[in-house]
């Protein structure tokens, strides 16, 4: 029996945004780390805003009056404006930080919330190539039923041409639109001789973040798609379905899911390990302790431990591949570390840094890159991405299909074969 839920999704959500908004837990050490990072910047010296040094504003003078007496087309000001503002952080050479206009902070909290206007793809940007490319198409979605593959590159976007300089947010933003408009694409795809070009319809998408069945096996299969603000709540729901049907053995499928919230994937953990479970890290034994976060001056800024008092006693193994991210790392991390479940798949991502988006007064926001997070081991994977246990490839054709039949899914098969189930039919 197969049941899903349709939970909030970010329309074309990214590596990049793993983030730490919403991480706050029950556990006093977090309000008390919490609390003291937020007293120590509020006692730091105002400085005045010097940004800028006479050379500096000298140029910016120079460069403005050569626009205004030179530039051939008309110049929308507003638009000249938020790229000022997109230009300082992308001075940082932080791919993670970014600026956000009133427009783009009003779509992500939309995607965080529910329903959205899309086609329904989760993409990212290349961190070898700079190129947009598609994670994947979301299962039902616009994407999904026009034929676009895990992947495929994006070259137009109704006619505009993309860059290696095209920021992700900006694509992002070219990707959404009305609903009932349609988006034009032209796109490359490795192994076809000529682009390919699709008219996909904008419609109200319903993201599925979780969904969980009964393999005919007896083994319970969980995927996690993205995790936003109710994954957890999805995840707990599902584990309890096949656990009190007689599951046994959990599959926990984390492959192609670029993060989200922070929090989610501790309270999943949480609810899967046992309260005072220890991993004996690089800086000493924590009874607990899944994730520890660092800032820039090396001190704790927040910690979070297990505390809910559940655990579930079944044998486990994790997917990953090189599409797991952030969050879906943090979970997969702190599986491995606690010997909780068996990784299988290949290397994943590596995303060891953790965001914060702060809102500005006029509704416009800035996503800086705060900390490094660390599995309970120590490890900092960023860079590097977690290793599986049992290394499985799979081939590019089965890795891109949407309807991959699980019979068919050498990486699922392998867990399976690990956890000494018997073959699926």
């Amino acid at each position: 029996m197969k049941r899903s839920k349709y939970v909030t999704c970010l329309t074309a959500a990214a590596f990049a945004l793993g983030t730490l908004a919403g991480c706050g837990s029950s556990n006093e050490n977090n309000r008390r780390n919490l609390t003291t990072a937020a007293s120590a910047d509020s006692t730091e010296e105002n400085k005045p805003f010097d940004i800028f040094s006479y050379d500096t504003q000298k140029k910016t003078r120079e460069i403005e009056n050569l626009i205004d007496s030179k530039f051939y087309f008309d110049i929308d000001d507003k638009i000249k404006e938020e790229y000022y503002y997109k230009g300082i952080l992308a001075g940082l050479d932080d791919p993670y930080s970014t600026y956000y206009t009133k427009e783009e902070m009003d779509a992500i909290n939309e995607e965080d919330s529910g329903e959205y206007i899309g086609i329904g793809a989760t993409v990212s940007k290349s961190k070898e190539t700079g190129a947009i490319y598609v994670v994947k198409p979301l299962r039902g979605s616009p994407a999904a039923e026009a034929g676009l593959q895990q992947d495929d590159i994006f070259i137009e976007i109704d006619g505009v041409e993309l860059t290696t300089g095209t920021e992700l947010e900006e694509a992002v933003k070219m990707i959404r639109g009305t609903e009932n408009s349609t988006a034009k694409l032209k796109m490359y795809r490795e192994g076809e001789d000529d682009y390919l070009y699709f008219d996909v319809p904008r419609r109200v998408v319903q993201n599925i973040s979780v969904e969980y069945e009964m393999l005919e096996n007896g083994f319970g299969y969980i995927s996690v798609d993205q995790f936003v603000d109710n994954t957890y709540a999805q995840f707990k729901e599902g584990v309890d379905y096949l656990t009190s049907n007689g599951a046994k053995a959990l599959i926990i499928d984390m492959r192609n899911n670029p993060g989200g919230f922070t929090n989610q994937a501790t309270r999943m953990l949480d609810y899967l390990i046992e309260d005072k479970s220890v991993v004996n890290g690089t800086d000493g034994s924590f009874p607990g302790r899944l994730l520890y976060m660092k800032d820039k001056y090396g001190a704790t800024l927040w910690e979070n431990y297990c505390e809910d008092g559940h655990s579930v006693e079944l044998p486990m193994a994790v997917l990953i591949n090189g599409n797991t991210a952030s969050s879906s790392e943090i979970f997969s991390g702190g599986m491995q570390d606690f010997k909780k479940a068996v990784l299988v798949g290949t290397k994943s991502y590596g995303k060891g840094v953790v965001q914060i988006t702060y809102p500005l007064e006029d509704g416009s926001g800035v996503k800086l890159t705060v900390a490094s997070y660390f599995l309970p081991s120590g490890r900092n994977i960023h860079g590097d991405g977690l290793q599986p246990d049992v290394e499985v490839e799979m081939e590019t054709t089965l890795r891109r299909r949407t309807d991959l039949p699980h019979n068919e899914d050498v990486q699922l098969i392998k867990a399976i074969e690990e956890l000494g189930g018997d073959p699926l039919p």
